[in-house]
């Protein structure tokens, strides 16, 4: 693709009335490639011969040495630069040299955990297992995952409910923990961050309880703080790895303000017919797209927009699709094969694919408003080049004053640095909660202050004062029944998901978070799914279950929120 042709054609459309106020264009990088000594085992070598790849950049050879030197590392490149052979290569080099060592691999979404699954099956080395355990694994499966698997692939919500609670079922896994990759750090910020952090530390004491210590090996696209920050979720020193020398291609950045239809009220074209149009434009010069919005309603309205507007050209709707979460693992697993293998040329999503799941090559990219952080702008634009070809990213501006600062100042977008990733593991709220679950797993005592923080053993006693731990002699253990790791929501946010029945059918059609249940699926809602419209009929909050029929409908529902502080 011509990333400045393509940008010419958008100007010589009938519609076009000034909407592109910026253009930058960004120019290409050159790998630099190192030598890794010792080298790689023959069979590693040869399995990266298969898939294409005869050399190493420079930062995963520096990432690789640090590891191999027992250094816990933080790699801090750009999308599509390879980060995942830097932790693939050295955990399969251990593997194959103790077939008794283990690894876990952290990831915040199940999407890329099944990715990455993916990707360690390409390398095709026998007596090497790899097993996916999360809420999607089925129960007949997760027991051979947990004997079996020498890779270990999870989230942290799982590691938080299943596993550390469970460890002693896991003592094999712990036992030989040599290795633990946390993919994507970045993600772990604030409250989120926080009890991850939490988890993290929980997950070291619960290893040395099994005689373990393992590297941790991190991935982060770029932050500020990336040594501070990876230090505070771990709790341990690290090396960060930041010289990036994977190549890119020519980029077009521009920044697209849909025109004014009101000057009195600074009313505009509707972003999302805009964005519409510019996919669908880029669909027809053969321009494979994604397109990002920043709410799964958004991202089914310009699906169905789309798909309407490519009505004259079946060929290429019929090769377009939705990501989001709420749909059901085989429908997410299908799309991603598709957009992997090249069957679909476009794909509208939420965040959902701002991370690092392996997409293919992709020629372009519509930012449907400004993410919030110029990190996850950057990103987003990431996800379009991958490879030295050219690549077009687009930011179309919403009607808030945000998106609009940036189309009237479009170089605080480019000037500014990425943000810092703020974490504060030892928020007394976030520690006690963790402190609870920590003595459930191993009784928690002073040592622990190591792990958790100076405020431990005041927290511990506080705990004790309230009834949740109980002393004997050194020592604080869980005083109740249960386990209290499903009354930590690690997300800040319901982990409970309610049902969207099709009743007429009687089928499956989605899911929904319960935080959000009541804004998208209650009681006349319009719930659009891969193009569909719903309507919903009834909401069944004891039952989490949202009962829905198909409806042909020219509108659709957005909840009005109301919030009352009182001080």
């Amino acid at each position: 693709m011509d990333a400045r042709r393509v940008l010419d054609e958008f100007k010589r459309q009938p519609g076009y009335d000034g909407q592109i106020v910026y253009e930058r264009f960004i120019p290409p990088r050159s790998p630099q490639y190192d030598t890794l000594k010792p080298p790689l085992p023959r069979v590693l070598t040869d399995s990266l011969r298969a898939q294409r790849i005869t050399r190493l950049y420079t930062h995963q050879v520096e990432a690789i040495t640090a590891v191999r030197r027992h250094e816990h590392v933080v790699v801090v490149t750009a999308t599509a630069s390879g980060k995942t052979l830097c932790y693939n290569l050295p955990v399969l080099e251990r593997l194959l040299a103790d077939p008794a060592a283990r690894a876990l691999y952290l990831y915040p979404t199940k999407a890329l955990a099944q990715d990455q699954a993916d990707a360690l099956a390409e390398f095709e080395l026998p007596g090497v297992v790899v097993g996916t355990y999360d809420g999607d694994t089925p129960a007949r499966r997760r027991r051979a995952v947990r004997d079996e698997a020498h890779v270990i692939l999870t989230n942290p919500d799982m590691l938080h409910l299943g596993i550390l609670p469970q460890h002693h079922r896991w003592a094999s896994l712990f036992r030989h923990l040599r290795y633990v990759v946390i993919d994507d750090v970045h993600i772990y910020r604030g409250v989120f961050g926080s009890n991850v952090a939490n988890i993290l530390r929980r997950l070291r004491r619960v290893c040395r309880l099994h005689g373990a210590d393992p590297v941790f090996i991190c991935t982060s696209a770029t932050i500020a703080n990336p040594q501070e920050f990876a230090a505070t979720l771990l709790g341990l020193p690290v090396t960060v790895v930041d010289a990036d020398g994977s190549p890119s291609g020519p980029r077009w950045f521009a920044l697209w303000n849909p025109p004014l239809i009101d000057q009195a009220r600074a009313h505009r074209r509707s972003s999302y017919t805009e964005a519409t149009a510019l996919f669908t434009q880029l669909l027809r010069v053969g321009a494979r797209t994604i397109v990002f919005t920043q709410a799964r309603k958004i991202t089914e309205l310009i699906y169905r927009q789309a798909r309407r507007a490519l009505e004259d050209a079946p060929e290429l709707a019929s090769r377009i699709s939705a990501y989001r979460a709420g749909y059901l693992p085989e429908e997410r697993r299908a799309i991603e094969q598709r957009l992997f293998n090249g069957d679909l040329i476009g794909v509208v999503s939420t965040s959902a694919l701002e991370l690092g799941i392996d997409v293919g090559s992709l020629d372009a990219a519509i930012l449907v408003g400004y993410p919030g952080t110029i990190a996850s702008t950057w990103q987003r634009a990431g996800r379009a080049g991958r490879g030295r070809e050219d690549a077009l990213v687009v930011l179309v501006a919403l009607e808030d004053a945000l998106d609009q600062y940036l189309m009237r100042h479009p170089t605080y977008l480019f000037a500014r640095p990425h943000e810092h990733a703020v974490i504060d593991p030892e928020n007394p709220y976030i520690l006690a909660a963790h402190l609870r679950c920590a003595a459930v797993e191993v009784p928690v005592w002073r040592q622990d202050a190591d792990i958790f923080g100076p405020r431990t053993e005041e927290l511990a006693a506080i705990l004790e004062g309230q009834g949740d731990l109980a002393r004997r002699r050194d020592r604080w253990f869980w005083a109740n029944p249960g386990y209290p790791a499903k009354d930590v929501e690690v997300r800040a946010a319901s982990g409970d998901l309610f049902r969207i029945v099709d009743a007429s059918r009687g089928r499956l059609v989605g899911t929904v978070d319960a935080a959000r249940a009541f804004e998208q699926v209650h009681p006349g809602a319009v719930y659009l799914h891969q193009g569909e419209t719903y309507l919903v009929q009834h909401l069944d909050a004891a039952h989490r279950i949202a009962s829905v029929r198909l409806g042909d409908v020219d509108y659709y529902t957005q909840p009005r929120s109301t919030t009352d502080l009182e001080i």
